[in-house]
Formats: structure tokens, sequence, C-alpha cells
């Protein structure tokens, strides 16, 4: 039977961060699961494709752009936010021009990312 509760992934190597995150959108009603590196998020996708993807960007392995252009090819239509700590225009310009459906700065603002969140999985 599926679930009317959206799915979100949370590709993140610090664990405080996806504990941080995985407790503000359980609260807020989505179904969510963690991964600590780029690379275990993309050998689930296949078999277990998240609604929305809350994406940190600078990993060490694979970054968040590997991952992003990874999903670009694979699974375009799974809308992808983008958070990172190390804020540059360069970095900004190519994950948007990439797709992403957000890109914003940690520390995040809860009510900001709810809200790109729910404004991802209406598109």
């Amino acid at each position: 039977m599926p679930s009317d509760v959206p799915l979100l992934a949370v590709v993140d190597d610090d664990a405080d961060v996806r504990v941080a995150l995985t407790r503000l959108v359980s609260s807020a009603g989505f179904a969510v699961e963690t991964f600590a590196s780029g690379s275990d998020f993309l050998r689930t996708i296949d078999h277990h494709e998240p609604d929305c993807i809350v994406l940190d960007l600078h990993m060490p392995g694979m970054s968040g752009f590997d991952v992003q252009g990874a999903l670009a090819r694979d699974h375009a239509g799974v809308p992808v936010i983008v958070i990172t700590g190390h804020d540059t225009p360069e970095a900004r310009a190519r994950v948007l021009s990439g797709g992403a459906a957000a890109y914003l700065c940690k520390p995040v603002d809860d009510e900001t990312l709810l809200a790109a969140i729910a404004a991802a999985l209406v598109r």
C-alpha cells in the first residue's frame, strides 16, 4: 500500500546535520532516510526513489556536484535541495544551472528549508 507521506533523502557527511535535519523534517510530517555519503545514497536510488533530496555540496569522496550530475542523468524528475557551509557564487551558479530546486547556506533556517521542500514537492 503506497504511502501519502513524502519521502525525503538527506545526504550529508556530518552526522550532527543528519540528525538535526531528520528531526526537523520528521516533525513536519515527512518520512526521511539519511545517507553519510553520495555513493551510499546512489546505491539505493534505483530501488527506492525519494520524493525530494536534501544534498550537502561538499563531502569527501563523491561531492554534491557529482551526486547532482548522476541524478540529472538518471533521475532528473527528483527535486534536489542543495545545502552548503561553503557558499560561493560559482557553486551557487553551478548548482542552480544544474537544476537544483534550491540552494541554501548552513546553518539552514528551519522555515526556509521546509518552504523549499514544500515548493520542490509541488513542482
